[in-house]
C-alpha cells in the first residue's frame, strides 16, 4: 500500500531571532507566527518529549531561558532546531510549526497547567 505525504503549509521566510529567543515564520498563505524557543522546546516532536505513543508525553520543566543555537533545514519539509540545552532530536515539519503557531495559546496553557499539576516550574 502506498501513502502520499504532502505538506499543507510551506514557509516563505524563516527568521531566527536569537536575542529574543523566537523563531518567526511567514507561511505561503500569508500567516506569520512568532514561536518562542521555550514553547518549541517543551513541545518538541522528539520521542524524548512526545514518547512513542498516546499518553507518553514528558513534561519538560525549567526551560524558561532556553534559546536556539541554530536551525537546520531537513530536505524541503522540516527544520531541526538545536537548542542551547543541547536538545536537537526533534524534526519540526512545516505543518507542525504551522499547527504550533495556530494553537500557541492552547499549547502554552496546557503546558502551564501540566507544570502546576506536577509541582514543576518553568525556572531552572
Amino acid at each position: 500500500m502506498s501513502e502520499s505525504f504532502e505538506l499543507q503549509h510551506r514557509p516563505k521566510e524563516i527568521r531566527l531571532k536569537r536575542e529574543e529567543k523566537v523563531l518567526e515564520i511567514d507561511f505561503d498563505d500569508g500567516k506569520t507566527f512568532s514561536l518562542p524557543a521555550e514553547l518549541l522546546r517543551v513541545e518538541s516532536p522528539s520521542a524524548e518529549v512526545q514518547g512513542h505513543g498516546p499518553g507518553q508525553k514528558t513534561i519538560i520543566a525549567g526551560r524558561r531561558h532556553v534559546g536556539i543555537l541554530d536551525i537546520e533545514p531537513i530536505g524541503n519539509y522540516a527544520l531541526r532546531i538545536n537548542f542551547d540545552d543541547l536538545h536537537d532530536t526533534g524534526l519540526y515539519s512545516w505543518d507542525t510549526l504551522y499547527d504550533y503557531g495556530q494553537r500557541q495559546d492552547e499549547l502554552w496553557q496546557d503546558y502551564l497547567d501540566a507544570l502546576k499539576a506536577q509541582g514543576l516550574s518553568r525556572d531552572p
